[in-house]
């Protein structure tokens, strides 16, 4: 990764109904609160009439952008333009939990990642419910938490998660191949704050061993979904994508590893891109502002 020189920057990301004088509008903005702009993207949706922005900027003399003061400044500027918006120091860690059941690719990716600075996450905690995966949070230095789930213990067990979320100020939960079905309840609870992984032949090969079932129906492409949850399951906005070939050499276990790494990566760029402030909601879609 290339260093940032730019001091303690901060991001802005916005969307509002197109119209003239916006990027005019918060260019002058941060001049005039002596910023500089560090990288900067823009789209305008023709379809829905929304203009999207995101702008990564830091101080002229290099020093930590204070963002507070910021946040009420802008507050004029948004109700010009009708604004939705979002203005965060991009220095800080996102406090992070990732869920997952028996499966550990998909946690292991993100955790090594997270290891090497790829991705700028602050992981709370590792919830699953099975202690399986215990030793791998271990070996990364992030807390474990078993809590099993039936259908008698749900409610609490979601109780406990939204407690973990609330006591440990996590702005992101990640289902990290968590095989259990979240309630219209905490999905509404979590909603713009948690990202699932799944592959993405659905509404095909649904239920157990999916990847074995496309092996068996001849399938040429298999790939991963990764998107927001909501109370409709598997049809959250999307945030990515990730597609393979595969063809009639492969064996239905290659097929299943082909699998497993295309969640690895999709899930990880989605992560990245929603902590670092690129994803925006579009209706039922997302931009992402990359």
């Amino acid at each position: 990764m290339t260093p940032d020189r730019s001091g303690r920057p901060a991001v802005l990301t916005l969307s509002c109904p197109d119209g003239p004088g916006i990027v005019y509008a918060v260019a002058g903005f941060l001049v005039d609160a002596r910023c500089t702009i560090v990288e900067s993207q823009q789209f305008e949706d023709p379809d829905s009439g929304t203009f999207f922005m995101r702008v990564r900027f830091a101080r002229v003399d290099r020093g930590p952008v204070d963002v507070e003061p910021l946040r009420h400044a802008f507050v004029d500027v948004a109700a010009r333009f009708g604004m939705t918006w979002r203005l965060v120091d991009a220095s800080e860690r996102p406090r992070v939990v990732i869920m997952v059941s028996r499966f550990a690719h998909c946690l292991n990716d993100l955790l090594f990642r997270n290891s090497v600075g790829d991705l700028h996450l602050d992981v709370a905690a590792v919830v699953s419910n099975h202690p399986d995966l215990g030793k791998l949070a271990d070996d990364y230095g992030v807390p474990f938490r078993h809590v099993p789930v039936t259908a008698d213990t749900k409610p609490q067990a979601e109780a406990q998660l939204l407690e973990l979320v609330r006591e440990e100020r996590v702005d992101l939960v990640v289902l990290a191949r968590y095989m259990q079905i979240l309630s219209d309840d905490l999905c509404k609870q979590l909603e713009g704050r948690a990202i699932n992984i799944h592959h993405s032949m659905l509404p095909s090969f649904k239920g157990a061993r999916p990847y074995h079932q496309a092996h068996a129906r001849g399938v040429k492409f298999i790939g991963a979904t990764a998107h927001y949850v909501t109370a409709d399951l598997d049809e959250g906005p999307i945030i990515e994508q990730e597609l393979m070939r595969v063809d009639h050499a492969m064996s239905a276990d290659q097929f299943a590893a082909h699998g497993r790494e295309a969640e690895c990566r999709a899930l990880a760029r989605a992560v990245r891109w929603h902590t670092e402030n690129r994803v925006v909601l579009n209706g039922h879609k997302t931009v992402v502002l990359r």
